[in-house]
């Protein structure tokens, strides 16, 4: 009997060994169980949800880059005529604004206006710009705006494709 009773003690000692022990109760063995968790979900999404490797453009879409050279002093009623007129104008004849820029430093902030439009093919972008200019209403506005002198001495324009780098296709 007295075997029995020696035994015990280490019995218990044991167990609350590997109690103290357990692997759930330290971290390491969380961190081992949740990268490889991650790991294997990972490898089953990307074998049954694959993603396309290059990002192609979805159509021909052409961009124009266009800055206005303003006089001194018409900045203002350029960006009302754009506000009031222009951006209406452009929704009417299909011509896409991205965006509008003026720059920060002067003295380029004073006379230069930026912005570029998407348009889906050179021949759709000729045929917009053509029924913009021949538009009546725009006829009247520009020769409003441009009552108290001309707003802008040189308009640039360059047609462009995204290079193969570009996130905007």
């Amino acid at each position: 009997m007295s075997a029995r009773i020696a035994v015990k003690p280490v019995v218990t000692q044991m167990k609350i060994r590997l109690a103290k022990n357990f692997p759930f109760k330290n971290p390491c063995f969380w961190l081992l169980t949740v990268a490889a968790f991650s790991f294997s979900v990972g490898m089953w999404s990307g074998a049954h949800f694959p993603t396309p490797r290059k990002v192609h453009a979805q159509n021909n879409r052409v961009f124009e880059l266009r800055v206005y050279h303003v006089v001194p002093g018409r900045m203002a009623a350029l960006q009302t005529l754009f506000r009031d007129q222009v951006v209406p104008m452009f929704k009417k004849h299909g011509i896409t604004a991205v965006g509008y820029w003026v720059p920060q430093d002067s003295p380029e902030s004073q006379n230069t206006w930026i912005y570029v439009l998407v348009h889906s093919s050179r021949e759709d972008a000729k045929k917009n710009w053509d029924a913009f200019f021949a538009d009546p209403d725009w006829q009247r506005a520009v020769k409003a705006a441009n009552a108290d002198g001309k707003l802008t001495d040189k308009i640039d324009s360059t047609f462009m494709d995204p290079a193969d780098i570009s996130p905007l296709k």
